[in-house]
């Protein structure tokens, strides 16, 4: 996993939680990289997941919770790191639409050894998308925050229903339908 994740998670628990809770996370959550992150630097997943875990109990926060948060943050750090990214787009279906054929393969051009989740589209209509996620580290209330802010970019909102299609979340349907 790359580094800009683990950075930009700890700066976001810093800003919500005190530098405190930084140090506290870091402390018990036994890393190799020993909580030392560098944005270009690749790491475990398994970190992301102690520090996570470790946030979750000792805020009373469940771990889906705060990766939607998490989801939520990160999209305007891309905003403001890659506007012209997210200016290319007209709409927010247009946007999700092309996760794969377009942001992946500009996040590969940044970061060649990222390992990014898929996502195919199912169904496309103007005002909706069936998006199916798949990734073995079953981030996807992660996704559901970005796709949230990127609603929002647009000055709209949608629904969002998710279907979890195994209990470990690792394969996700999000039917999105815009509102007007």
């Amino acid at each position: 996993m790359k580094g800009i994740i683990f950075t930009e998670f700890l700066e976001l628990v810093e800003t919500k939680f005190g530098i405190g809770m930084v140090d506290q996370i870091i402390a018990q959550s036994n890393l190799e990289s020993k909580g030392i992150y560098t944005s270009v630097g690749t790491y475990s997943f398994s970190e992301m997941l102690s520090l996570v875990t470790n946030l979750s109990n000792n805020s009373g926060i469940s771990i889906d919770d705060l990766f939607l948060v998490y989801g939520e943050h990160l999209f305007a750090v891309l905003k403001t790191s890659y506007p012209g990214l997210i200016e290319s787009y007209k709409d927010p279906i247009e946007m999700l639409s092309s996760i794969e054929d377009h942001i992946h393969v500009e996040v590969r051009k940044i970061y060649p050894k990222a390992e990014l989740p898929t996502f195919t589209v199912e169904d496309r209509t103007e005002n909706s998308i069936v998006l199916l996620y798949k990734s073995s580290r079953a981030m996807y209330s992660f996704g559901l925050g970005l796709m949230n802010k990127t609603f929002e970019n647009f000055g709209t909102t949608a629904e969002i229903i998710m279907e979890k299609l195994n209990e470990r979340g690792t394969e996700v349907r999000f039917s999105i339908t815009k509102n007007e």
